[in-house]
């Protein structure tokens, strides 16, 4: 499991100096690096140059197989972003970890951004 900001992204919000990458298999002994990694980056400059209420991103893209353990993770993160005064936002949520937020109710709580691979295709 590997995390780590990644400025430049493309597709990434340029207002937004912030993205946390998570992928690979995450485990109940990585979350709270997850998460203090993701207090060091507000509480530095970086985080001070947000606006507030702004999104945090957080790539999920390349999560491996996820759990209840990621679902766990994402919670506590968004709690991070949000005792900061911030938003956290999902990118490249993988199936089988948005069926797990709906379930849980989570969906509601973080903000899932859509991929061009998960729209609808509106009618022509």
């Amino acid at each position: 499991m590997n995390f780590a900001r990644r400025p430049g992204l493309p597709g990434v919000d340029a207002e937004n100096p912030i993205t946390l990458t998570v992928t690979g298999r995450v485990s109940r002994a990585v979350v709270p690096d997850l998460c203090a990694e993701l207090e060091r980056a507000l509480a530095g400059p970086r985080g001070a140059a947000l606006t507030p209420g702004a999104a945090v991103d957080c790539d999920v893209g390349g999560m491996i197989r996820p759990d209840l353990t990621a679902v766990e993770a994402v919670a506590r993160l968004g709690l991070v972003a949000r005792r900061a005064g911030h938003t956290l936002r999902l990118r490249r949520v993988p199936p089988e970890l948005r069926a797990l937020l709906d379930l849980v109710g989570l969906a509601d709580v973080v903000t899932l951004e859509e991929g061009p691979e998960e729209r609808v295709p509106g009618p022509y």
